[in-house]
Parts: C-alpha cells; sequence; structure tokens
C-alpha cells in the first residue's frame, strides 16, 4: 500500500515529545516528512440550515465571556453573530424578536454525552457504547456506533442543548475515539459532526476497568495493573511513532537520490495500526484526552502519566474528589467535567460534597463543567448548573449568572477545541443562541427558542419547530421509547 504526498499528515520528525529516545537527525539537506497516514475519510458533511438575519431585542444577556447585559440585543447574520449591544439598528428583512423580561445565553454544550451510542429505547441492540473486548481499544470511534434517530438527541435540543461529545464508555482502559457533533436531526452522524472540530480520546481509570476485566481473570484487575495498561499502551505508540519518524527520514532521502538513480529502492512503509495511531495522536496534541476518574489520588497519578507520556489532559470526567486538587488542575489547565451532586454509588465516588464544581472553579484559571453522562440529565444542564451555583454560594463563594454559565458554554468548548467558535456570545461566532423564558438558573426556565448556526431549529410555542426523530414518526400521542 502507498500513499501520495498530499495523503499525509504533516507532523514534523522533531515532534516526539515525550519519546523515552529522541529521533535520528534529519539528514543535511532533508526535506520534513509526516508520521503517519491521514484519514480523509469519515469527515463531517454537516451543513449549516440557511435562515434570515435575526435580531434579538431587549434580553438579559448572558455572553459566556462573564458578562451580564440587561435591556441588551443579539444580532445573527449568516450563521454568525454580527453584534452585542444596546439599541442595535435592524438591517433590512430582519427577523425581529422582542424577548423583553427573558434571557439568551449561548447554546449549551455537553461535554459528555453517550447518545446515539446508548440510544433511547434502552435495549441491547442499541448498546454501542462500550467495545469491552480488550482493556485498550484506542482504535474504535464512538462516531461509527452513533444512531442519528436516537430520540434523546431532540429531548437535549428542548434543553437549550445545540452541541455536544459523544464519548465510548469506560469498561477500558483506553476506550477510543469521542466526537463532537452539533445537535442537528440528520440522517448519518457525518452530517451532525461539527466540522473541523478534534476527536477526543476517552480513558477510564479506578474500578470499572479492573472490575470489568478482573471478573473474567484477566489483566488488569488491580488499580496496579490498570497503570501498568497506560504505560505499556503509550510506550508502544511511542515505537510506532519512531518507525514512521525513521520512515519519513528514509523516504525524504530516497526522493532526493531517485533524482540521480533510477535504480533507487524505496524503503520499506511501516504496518498501520489504528490502536496505536490513535494514541499518537493524543501525544501530538491533535487529539484532546478526557479522563474518567473520580480520586484525587488517581487524577494526580493520570498527571504523571501524561508527563512521562509528553500528552496533555484537556479535562477529568466524574471527578468527585477534584476539589481536594483544584489548584493542581488549575495550574495545568485541566478542566474538571463534573456532576453537580452525584456520589456514594461505588467506592470511589463516595467521597464527594456538593461544592465540589464550584470549588474547582474558583482558583484563578480554574475550568469547571457541568457535564450529564445521562440522557436524562442532558435534558437539564441548567437546573444542574443551578444547583452547583447554589451549593457554591452557601459555601461563601460569589457565583453570579453570568459566572455560572460558562460552566454548560464556554468551558466546556474549551475542553473540546472548539472555543474559537462556540461557547460565547461573540462577534464571528456560530451563532448558537438559546432564548429562555427567564433566569435560566430557575427550575422554572424553559428553553423558548433555540437557534443552531443562527436557523431557528426549535420554538415551543409551535409545533412546527418541535423536531421529531424519524423512530418516533407514528409513534402514538405522548408515547415515550
Amino acid at each position: 500500500m502507498s500513499f501520495t504526498r498530499g495523503s499525509w499528515i504533516a507532523v514534523l520528525c522533531i515532534f516526539a515529545h515525550g519519546c523515552a529516545t529522541a529521533p535520528p537527525p534529519a539528514a543535511a539537506g532533508a526535506t520534513a516528512k509526516p508520521a503517519v497516514p491521514a484519514v480523509t475519510v469519515y469527515a463531517s458533511t454537516y451543513q449549516r440550515i440557511p435562515g434570515p438575519t435575526v435580531l434579538v431585542q431587549n434580553a438579559t444577556v448572558l455572553t459566556g465571556t462573564g458578562q451580564r447585559l440587561e435591556d441588551a440585543d443579539v444580532l445573527m447574520v449568516n450563521g454568525l453573530i454580527e453584534a452585542i449591544g444596546r439599541d442595535l439598528a435592524a438591517p433590512a428583512g430582519a427577523r425581529i424578536i422582542d424577548a423583553r423580561g427573558r434571557w439568551v445565553t449561548p447554546g449549551l454544550i455537553d461535554a459528555h454525552s453517550h447518545l446515539g451510542v446508548y440510544a433511547s429505547p434502552s435495549v441491547n441492540a442499541q448498546s454501542d457504547g462500550n467495545e469491552s473486548t480488550d482493556p485498550v481499544t484506542a482504535n474504535v470511534w464512538a462516531e461509527h456506533g452513533i444512531w442519528p434517530q436516537d430520540p434523546g438527541f431532540q429531548a437535549a435540543l428542548a434543553g437549550g442543548v445545540t452541541s455536544m461529545q459523544i464519548l465510548p464508555g469506560s469498561a477500558n482502559l483506553v476506550g477510543g475515539r469521542g466526537v463532537a457533533v452539533k445537535n442537528v436531526m440528520a440522517a448519518s452522524y457525518q452530517a451532525m459532526k461539527f466540522p473541523g472540530a478534534p476527536h477526543g480520546l476517552k480513558m477510564a481509570c479506578g474500578e470499572n476497568p479492573k472490575r470489568v476485566y478482573g471478573n473474567r481473570n484477566r489483566s488488569p484487575s488491580t488499580r496496579m495493573g490498570n497503570v501498568a495498561g497506560y504505560r505499556q499502551a503509550f510506550s508502544n505508540a511511542q515505537e510506532y511513532r519512531r518507525q514512521w519518524q525513521k520512515y519519513g527520514l528514509e523516504l525524504a532521502a530516497y526522493e532526493k537520490k531517485k533524482a540521480k538513480d533510477a535504480d533507487a529502492i524505496p524503503p520499506g512503509q511501516p504496518k498501520r495500526d489504528l490502536q496505536l495511531e490513535t494514541l499518537v495522536g493524543a501525544m501530538d496534541g491533535s487529539i484532546q484526552v478526557h479522563i474518567h476518574c473520580y480520586r484525587a489520588d488517581e487524577m494526580q497519578l493520570m498527571l504523571d502519566l501524561a508527563e512521562e507520556f509528553g500528552f496533555k489532559i484537556a479535562a477529568f470526567h466524574h471527578g468527585v474528589e477534584s476539589y481536594k486538587i483544584a489548584d493542581r488542575l488549575a495550574e495545568k489547565g485541566v478542566c474538571g467535567a463534573l456532576w453537580a451532586d452525584w456520589w456514594g454509588f461505588k467506592m470511589e465516588s463516595f467521597d464527594g460534597i456538593q461544592e465540589n464544581l464550584a470549588m474547582v472553579d474558583f482558583p484563578e484559571n480554574g475550568c469547571a463543567i457541568v457535564h450529564s453522562d445521562s440522557d436524562e440529565g442532558i435534558q437539564r444542564l441548567n437546573q444542574e448548573a443551578a444547583k452547583a451555583m447554589t451549593h457554591g454560594v452557601r459555601g461563601g463563594m460569589n457565583i453570579p449568572p453570568e459566572r455560572a454559565i460558562r460552566w454548560i458554554t464556554l468551558n466546556p468548548a474549551k475542553a473540546l477545541g472548539i472555543a474559537d467558535r462556540v461557547g460565547t456570545l461573540e462577534r464571528g461566532k456560530m451563532a448558537d443562541v438559546v432564548i429562555w423564558s427567564r433566569n435560566p438558573f430557575s427550575v422554572y426556565a424553559l428553553a423558548d427558542q433555540v437557534f443552531i448556526d443562527g436557523a431557528l431549529v426549535l420554538d415551543r410555542l409551535n409545533p412546527d419547530r418541535k423536531p421529531r426523530s424519524d423512530f418516533m414518526l407514528g409513534q402514538p400521542s405522548g408515547s415515550a421509547p
């Protein structure tokens, strides 16, 4: 099998930070070559729904940047945020929405969802989230198991969720790649796939992998075995990366030599390994690393693992003991994707406190995220954030709505690597916008209207703007899967 020059990922041979030994130096005048072949299929085919220019007026606006604007307007043009401020002029032909008494926020983002891979109805035929056949399945991609007809997507949309990361489950040490999607109705996952978003790598520490494989009399069956498994997998990936780097140098030398010697022999190309390719991507930084981890001691252990192999952790997920190391997480730039108050359902989740999320957010550069990990919880991320905000305030922390909104908008966008396009209401960003009936941190708040890329995709009071999954068409009114 051979690849043309255009079919390679542009990764320089000198990118091998974290390798046990450095790659061989390039020959004088050698052209830098990529390391592993590119994957050009499975790309996003997402296309925004065309919509008119929209001017939302007279709202309380939480921009996601830390600002709260009273009696403010939001202008959406060609799928993008054009302006935010007071008394904005309406362009010709604009649709005007009077949001007096209502609140406007960026579209909500769930950093940890299993919609589509654990779809409704919850039956074995729809269980595609865990490839629990080997402790390391970095080769699998969650997107290849997504069922776009899952009614859960529309239920999440009614809760104001416009983007989410779909992850594999946590049975394995390395569960595979996650994918960011826009919450739109589509016939394929490619048409939902967030354009240009990096993949996420799902890892898991603690009880889950050691229980799954220990029950089968396989390794890992202990936390020692967990760590040994991570280290061996990344060590194998380092060697794989060196092989491709060496091949890149040899190929550069061959291309230079063949111009003078027609009998020059091309180097042998290494065999592709999809599992190791993903782990190399994590070490390169082209794939965001997300780790299911509960205990503070294990999170610190995983930070050491990241240092040993030269990768960056985007977020610890669940992390009920994150409050114990909030300063270190902030120092390392690692987000905590957390529940508001889940705890105690297994031993490693026992030492949770309700102030956890607020405490992770409070240090300078702290990054707290409210996530769901639930097809039910994703429908009320705003209420989960409200609970965490309330507990933080009771704990003596000042958390106004303009700060807490970042937990379900900007911060998950950061962890997913898409904060340059969504997560805040700023000029030039995608117009993912929610108009709420009242303060979104009220238990009575409802998402009145939801826009994705400036197109109205849900209107609570208009039945024609309440999308239903193809699966639900023809179901008796009021029935639920």
